[in-house]
């Protein structure tokens, strides 16, 4: 489990703008880019690591339909976020990676366009 956290951590800290931290007062890693999460990993209530995503909708609620282990995104908003309990997952990190880019993708897209132009300057 912590191989494939450290991976996911490690490819997503490679995009552009994009860092992952850890978060004390959250007690959980957080990534973002221009200071906007893009995803969580931490522990839900019955102390089960979570990995909580952005998604399209619809796209979210199919994988909510089709994996019992996706759920509606903890402590978020529950159209736009999916959580995804890695200790029930059977999704490899790749598929796991995918999710993660999405996310960041979406939420890259709605940064100002002056912000994603420095962005893809530094990078």
């Amino acid at each position: 489990m912590n191989e494939m956290i450290d991976c996911l951590k490690k490819e997503a800290s490679e995009w552009p703008g994009a860092t992952v931290a850890y978060r004390e007062s959250w007690d959980c890693d957080y990534f973002q880019v221009a200071q906007k999460g893009f995803c969580l990993l931490g522990k839900n209530k019955a102390n089960q690591r979570v990995m909580t995503v952005k998604g399209r909708p619809e796209i979210n609620e199919q994988l909510k339909e089709q994996y019992a282990f996706i759920v509606p995104g903890y402590y978020s908003n529950k159209t736009h976020w999916i959580s995804v309990i890695l200790e029930e997952s059977d999704l490899s990190v790749t598929e796991l990676i995918h999710l993660l880019q999405t996310s960041y993708q979406l939420v890259f897209e709605q940064l100002p366009k002056k912000t994603q132009a420095a962005i893809l300057d530094l990078a």
